[in-house]
Order: C-alpha cells, then structure tokens, then sequence
C-alpha cells in the first residue's frame, strides 16, 4: 500500500491517508464506516502495523464504491512528509555508493577507498519538509548548497543486535529523501550542521509498504535540476546494503518503530561536477525512487 500523510484544506489537521490511484481514502473514516478503529496518523499505523494493517488491506482490497466522505481526489489535498515529525534525528549515511566515494574524494577530501563500515551521521526532526515545500536558502551561512537523492527506509518494529539475514522484517516500508548538504558548513569532520539546517530533509511523497518492495537493492533512483538530470544510478550500487545497515546500527543502537534511515546518495552531486554546481533560489528540484514517487521542492531565500 501506499500509505500518506495529507490535509484535506490548510486548516485542517493532518491525517494518515491510503493512495488509490488518484484518490486519496482517509484511513480512520474508512475504518469507521466498516467497524474498525484504524490509526489517524503515520506513526499510529506504524506501531500497530500488525494488526491495522491487514484490516486495512482487507478493507481496501473490497474496492470501491468508497463509503461517503472517505475519499478525496488527489488533485484536492495537500500531502505532507509521510512522517511531518520524526520521533528521532534521522540515521544519515554517507559514501555508500562507490562512484559517489570517487567524486567526494575528488572534491570534498574525503578517501577514495570504500569505507569498510557504514558512515552514520544525523539529520534532527526539524529538517523533515513535504511534498512542494521550500528548502531554505541562507546566502549568510552558505554558498554550497547541494543535493542527495536516497532511498529511505522505515523501521517497524523495534531493532537491537539483529543479523543481516533478519533485518529487512524490520522494515516497515520506503520512501524517497533528498539529504540536502551545506558542503561549506563541515565542522572539524562533523556532518550534522552541514545536513541539519532546517528544511534539509524533504521526505516524500509516501511511504510503500514493504510487501510492495521485496527487493529494495533493484530500484532506479534520480534527481534533477531544473528539468535537467544530474543523479541517475540504482540502489544495487550500494557498498552496503539496506539490511546490513539495519544490522550495524542495530549493533549499538536500537532502531525503533518510526526511525528512517536515508540509506546513502550515488554520484551527480553539485560538489563533484567540474566546474561545481550549486543551488540558488529560484532552482527546483525533483527526486525520484523507483516504485515509489517523486517528490518537488523549490529553492528559496530566507
């Protein structure tokens, strides 16, 4: 399923909503009118996934005609960031595509060897932005501002000391994330105020549950520019994969149901073209992942 966040007008609370073609059926209505009580909200699902989630397929999987006042037309309400606001910073990974570790080497004095374990950095619960939200652009702090398409991932359920072979059952669904970078704001080898200014995790358009995405290491991710592609790769480049990452952090830090990790850019970042690239308001930008959406943001001055 194809699980949203949404708002029906601007004044209007958020509510989790269930994507149907071009329709968007509120989850909670729906439930109610087939006597069921479901989540109204992302991370209400999540922690009961295991029981709201198959009433609701079952409920979906009848079809329509929808009851009254359940459904709303795409086109009609506003989406949000699946998660407006993570419980916990989101897990950051770097360098995990190895033509990406070639052109950071290059160009942000990073090794051009493979990291032989996970690079984990963190973006806090302020940087989460929706569907056509703005990113801010601080001509006071930075001149570098650059972008990261990423696969992001979903926990389900709670994660600690977990092997390889296990972790992927952890994972609640998908979704897209742009891991937005201030490349002149590196701190000492510190990453977070680089990654962390507000607005520098759009996330969206959904989250795909993770029976619709067996294999999340065969899917073609993109981001362009303007209209023009700059990052076109797949996640099978990945120097670790999703299931190892939820086992190395899981080692020393448990995951929890509603943690996302953003699993890691490939190569076609502003930083590593010649001569570099950059964002400046007025640009806009889309990132894609396979199977699962795409979500647009404008750039603009603050």
């Amino acid at each position: 399923m194809r699980l949203v966040t949404y708002r029906k007008n601007i004044e209007a609370a958020a509510r989790l909503g269930v994507l149907i073609d071009e329709a968007v059926l509120d989850v909670e209505a729906l439930g109610a009118a087939h006597g069921v009580a479901l989540p109204n909200t992302m991370l209400g699902i999540i922690d009961d996934h295991l029981g709201a989630l198959p009433a609701l397929r079952d409920i979906v999987g009848a079809g329509a005609p929808w009851p009254t006042e359940t459904a709303a037309p795409l086109a009609n309400v506003r989406l949000l960031a699946p998660i407006p606001r993570p419980r916990k910073n989101i897990f950051g990974i770097g360098l995990n595509y190895r033509a990406h570790v070639i052109e950071s080497a290059g160009s942000l004095d990073t090794s051009p060897d493979a990291p032989k374990q996970p690079v984990i950095f963190s973006k806090p619960p302020t940087t989460v932005i929706g569907p056509g939200e703005s990113i801010q652009h601080n001509g006071k702090i930075t001149q570098q501002l650059d972008w990261e398409v990423e696969l992001a991932a979903i926990i389900g359920t709670t994660a600690t000391r977990i092997p390889v072979q296990c972790a992927l059952s952890h994972v609640f669904g998908y979704s897209v994330m742009i891991d937005m970078s201030a490349r002149d704001n590196r701190r000492s080898g510190q990453w977070i105020y680089s990654k962390g200014m507000d607005t520098y995790a759009p996330f969206g358009p959904c989250i795909v549950t993770a029976d619709e995405i067996p294999d999340p290491q065969n899917l073609d991710l993109w981001l362009t520019k303007n209209g023009e592609i700059k990052q076109k790769s797949n996640t099978s480049f990945m120097i670790f994969d999703v299931a190892t990452l939820i086992s190395d952090i899981s080692q020393g830090i448990t995951l929890e149901p509603g943690d996302i990790i953003a699993t890691g850019t490939p190569e076609g970042v502003g930083a590593g073209r010649t001569p570099q690239e950059w964002l400046w308001p007025g640009d806009v930008i889309e990132a894609c992942v396979e199977s699962i959406g795409t979500t647009r943001h404008p750039i603009v001055s603050v």
